[in-house]
């Protein structure tokens, strides 16, 4: 059975003051004591299901207490990992954690990559990216990286050109070429599956792909290749919190050959192992 905690959005914003109050306690709980359970915030699909699998079929051979708690959103994993209200997060690429220590001063750190979740095109109103008319509305995620990733997959397949350099960092004023004069409405990484019924097309990040029953392989108008790609998602950590023997416990669990099976037979090229 799963034993899940699900934190949704709206519960997360309404107890932030709770949340703020109580972490020097729960740092001590769920972070510096290494004989509890190692608490590991993640988004539902597909890394708390992942996490879950780990749990429910490794982790008591192995010694390791995992609690999974589910946040929906890409900013509370992080800044719960940071204040130790959990010991670890899975559910960020590099990049958007490099991003994210950079803007907001913390101090999360990369502990092994585990899958890539290929971002991806997808449109209720046209069947192939050719077919999007001149002015047509395209959603794409509005946090920085996601952002850049969404834009960089759009040029790789030759719908818009960017600025030569600018990465993950692109933004639409960093578009050169747009022949058929897209409009951009960048919205919440979470929103762009939703939106796709008031825009002509949206590119949705992996994860929210699945949750949406869209199947990356199958209806992507495009996808992101996985040759090369530097945006694994991966565990993380508090810097400082890397040799914890919870963690090295979870993170050899999480590149195990029972875990590479599981991502390949459950999602079927909608999630892709990076070990």
């Amino acid at each position: 059975m799963r034993n899940t905690a699900k934190i949704t959005t709206a519960v997360l914003a309404a107890g932030a003051l709770t949340l703020g109050l109580s972490a020097c306690g729960s740092d001590k709980d769920a972070a510096s004591d290494t004989s509890g359970p190692l608490v590991v915030a993640a988004s539902p699909t597909p890394h708390a299901e992942i996490l879950d699998y780990v749990k429910e079929n490794l982790a008591k051979d192995a010694g390791l207490d995992l609690e999974v708690k589910e946040f929906t959103d890409y900013v509370t994993p992080n800044t719960a990992t940071e204040d130790g209200s959990v010991g670890a997060n899975y559910f960020q690429t590099q990049p958007y954690l490099d991003d994210f220590n950079k803007k907001n001063g913390t101090h999360i750190v990369s502990v092994v990559d585990v899958h890539l979740e290929p971002l991806g095109l997808y449109s209720h109103k046209v069947k192939k990216a050719d077919d999007l008319k001149s002015g047509a509305t395209v959603a794409v995620p509005n946090d920085t990286v996601n952002e850049g990733r969404a834009l960089q997959l759009l040029a790789a397949n030759k719908i818009i050109t960017l600025k030569d350099g600018v990465g993950t960092a692109a933004t639409p004023a960093d578009i050169t070429g747009n022949p058929k004069k897209l409009e951009f409405k960048e919205l919440e990484a979470a929103q762009t599956p939703r939106s796709l019924d008031d825009v002509d097309a949206a590119v949705v990040n992996g994860n929210y792909a699945i949750e949406a029953d869209l199947k990356p392989a199958q209806d992507a108008l495009v996808l992101e290749s996985a040759k090369d790609n530097p945006n694994s998602n991966l565990l993380a950590v508090k810097e400082g919190q890397e040799d914890d023997p919870r963690v090295k416990k979870l993170a050899k669990l999480l590149n195990s050959p029972e875990v590479k099976k599981f991502i390949e037979d459950k999602y079927a090229g909608a999630v892709l192992p990076s070990f």
